[in-house]
């Protein structure tokens, strides 16, 4: 079990590593000099690329991490209702992962309306939702 459990966090830290520098190549395009085709079409190959990759991570961080559940049964039982809320972080991760992917089809069409400034909140969401999953897991408050 605690190989499945390392190799789980060694995926999940991954994965939020492309969670965290994607929106921040978004947050270059947006701030692309009109006109500079070049450089927007090359901040756009790096987010797909860096998108694939982070979807590639999150598969086996998922799988890991229901078999650590499913199969071993931590979090289930009375007295785990760290897991459900944890459970819900990880529904909110994989619902931002979907956003990023939406936002970069968005940016490839230029449809994106939003600001640069806009892209540094959002960037934010990541690190929330670690910290959150994080506390939930090591100090199990309910």
């Amino acid at each position: 079990m605690l190989w499945v459990k390392a190799f789980h966090i060694v995926f999940v830290a991954s994965w939020f590593a492309g969670l965290f520098y994607l929106p921040r190549i978004f947050v270059n395009v947006a701030m692309v000099t009109p006109g500079s085709v070049a450089e927007r079409e090359r901040l756009l190959l790096m987010a797909r690329k860096l998108l694939r990759f982070t979807t590639l991570l999150a598969v086996p961080a998922l799988g890991l991490g229901l078999w650590l559940y499913l199969g071993y049964g931590i979090g289930k039982g009375p007295g785990n209702g760290w897991m459900h809320a944890k459970l819900a972080g990880v529904l909110l991760v994989i619902g931002y992962h979907h956003a990023c992917g939406r936002l970069l089809r968005k940016l490839i069409d230029n449809r994106v309306q939003h600001s640069h400034r806009w892209f540094r909140f959002f960037n934010e969401v990541p690190v929330l939702l670690l910290v959150a999953i994080v506390i939930l897991v090591v100090v199990k408050p309910f």
